[in-house]
């Protein structure tokens, strides 16, 4: 496994980190004994990052993921949650809400602190919401020791923007903008490079399209995407490849993003993902792959308000 520096946090993290969404049985039903394996067997193959938020599964991923991290010393594992979004449609940015999940995430976690937490999405919200209230929390949460660092997570990029053209951010989350069919996120690396915020980027399968599964109901991707990522996938399966394997390779090859979450509730998945990352890429293949993806390339989704989607090619 490979390690790499957060951002001016200090923090040294794992190429690919733990994403404990799978542990809330957000995409099939899951075994709280499987899940709390899979958490185990990440850490003692190298994975220093878990990340989790109280949305995921409604508590029950934090609740799954406390289990799993009280029975391992508190200084192998860096530990991020979120806070703000706590269902589809429920949110609260306030500074009184954000300051109280963090204590309630702290009792399902069954730790003293929280590594790094994450403002959840916030593009769901008027950011002076977010900016008047949880910014405020942050400091406090900080100053009383329950969190080290913090940032914010979304999936329109100017969230980041918006964020630090009015605050200093530890790090930031994204997620579905670096994989074989979006590289978007290399346009904010340098914003992101020049402030020293540590970048954790997420779903190098972009939530399951660069899969061999049936894609979920709910996923926001449109039709031209869904089709291109389809092509790709069954390219390589009629080449005895798995397009999960490469998009892997691809999104944790990259040294100026320091870290890629994958999220499994499989022992046997997470195993074989770190697998995949010390494994050399087919570049033959990648540049096949990302031919087909070219016509789609930086397409991607809206979400949330129209002041964080301008500019969002669908």
């Amino acid at each position: 496994m490979k390690y790499r520096k957060l951002g001016k946090t200090g923090l040294e993290v794992s190429a690919l980190s733990f994403g404990a969404s799978s542990l809330g049985s957000v995409f099939r039903e899951t075994d709280d004994a499987e899940s709390v394996r899979t958490v185990h067997t990440a850490v003692d193959r190298g994975i220093n990052l878990i990340d989790v938020s109280p949305y995921y599964g409604l508590t029950k991923a934090e609740t799954v993921l406390g289990k799993a991290i009280a029975e391992i010393a508190r200084d192998r594992f860096i530990l991020s949650t979120k806070a703000g979004r706590y269902g589809a449609d429920t949110f609260d940015f306030s500074e009184q809400r954000i300051i109280a999940s963090v204590d309630e995430s702290l009792k399902r976690l069954q730790t003293d602190y929280i590594d790094i937490l994450f403002l959840h999405d916030i593009e769901f919200v008027p950011f002076e919401q977010v900016a008047e209230g949880a910014f405020l929390a942050l400091e406090k949460l900080k100053q009383a020791g329950k969190i080290r660092f913090s940032g914010v997570s979304g999936l329109p990029l100017t969230v980041f923007e918006k964020s630090l053209a009015y605050t200093e951010l530890d790090a930031v989350l994204s997620y579905c903008h670096y994989s074989l069919n979006d590289t978007s996120l290399l346009d904010i690396l340098p914003l992101l490079e020049q402030k020293q915020v540590g970048l954790i980027s997420a779903s190098p399968l972009s939530m399951g399209l660069l899969g061999n599964r049936a894609l979920a109901d709910w996923h926001p991707a449109g039709a031209a995407i869904r089709a291109a990522c389809r092509e790709a996938a069954a390219y390589c399966a009629s080449k005895g490849e798995d397009i999960a394997k490469l998009a892997v390779q691809f999104a944790t090859a990259n040294e100026r993003i320091p870290t890629t979450l994958v999220s499994t509730a499989n022992p046997e998945n997470i195993s074989k993902n770190i697998e995949w990352t010390d494994e050399p890429i087919n570049d033959e293949l990648l540049a096949e792959v990302l031919a087909i993806l070219a016509p789609i390339h930086n397409r991607s989704w809206e979400s949330g308000r129209e002041e964080y989607n301008t500019g969002i090619v669908v």
